[in-house]
């Protein structure tokens, strides 16, 4: 390993620590959105015609509605504390890369918002009207999607930062970006409740995820950079 990436994977880890911690105390801001989701998905079928052909037509699209829904809960808390207390500015000042210092914050918000989402999703396609045996297929464009949408928004929160009503805005930003994904998502998750192979979808949504994971912390270090400018 190289030497200039010993540090920034030592600042990586530490900055990760340091925000499940502060998580750790403040449980409310991760749970709520796990909590809609489940509420989401648990209410939905009460509002349908109990025929299950009908619901499962519906639960991909359910489902990952539900789950943007809930991402974009925990993004408004992505930068806004460490904004307050100068904990960012500290971060650009550290001669750390900034874009490492921001993709922790956005680890840290797959791993306590997408990574649970995406683990009751089964659960939750199974409440919807999919067949056991198919669930456990639905974990796998849930977890692909989960990470592209945290990337998504950190850049979008990033850029919402420094405004007022930044949460209004904030969705208006992600929403259309995050469109590829839900598509690619909805329709991986209809095939694998169906019992027929996604592997397309999958394919075109893990080339999404991978494009997000390569530029986003980049521009959402800019676009901190920028609010806190």
């Amino acid at each position: 390993m190289s030497a200039p990436l010993v540090p920034a994977a030592a600042a990586f880890a530490s900055a990760l620590r340091r925000d499940l911690l502060q998580a750790a105390r403040r449980p409310g801001e991760w749970l709520q959105p796990l909590a809609f989701f489940v509420i989401v998905t648990v209410l939905f079928p009460l509002s349908l015609d109990p025929e299950l052909a009908r619901l499962r037509h519906l639960a991909p699209a359910a489902l990952w509605v539900a789950l943007l829904l809930a991402t974009l809960l925990a993004l408004d808390f992505l930068y806004r504390e460490d904004a307050r207390d100068g904990t960012l500015e500290q971060f650009a000042l550290s001669g750390q890369p900034f874009a490492v210092m921001i993709f922790a914050k956005t680890a840290t918000h797959w791993l306590l918002t997408g990574l649970p989402l995406a683990l009751v999703g089964p659960l939750a396609a199974i409440s919807l009207g999919a067949p056991p045996q198919n669930a456990l297929a639905v974990l796998w464009p849930l977890l692909l999607g989960s990470v592209s949408m945290s990337l998504i928004g950190s850049i979008c929160a990033g850029l919402t930062l420094g405004t007022r009503r930044g949460g209004a805005l904030l969705s208006l930003l992600v929403l259309p970006l995050a469109m590829p994904a839900l598509v690619f998502g909805a329709r991986a998750t209809q095939l694998a409740i169906a019992g027929e192979s996604a592997a397309g979808a999958l394919y075109l949504l893990g080339a999404i995820t991978v494009l997000a994971l390569t530029l986003a912390p980049l521009a959402a270090a800019a676009a901190v950079r920028i609010s806190l400018e």
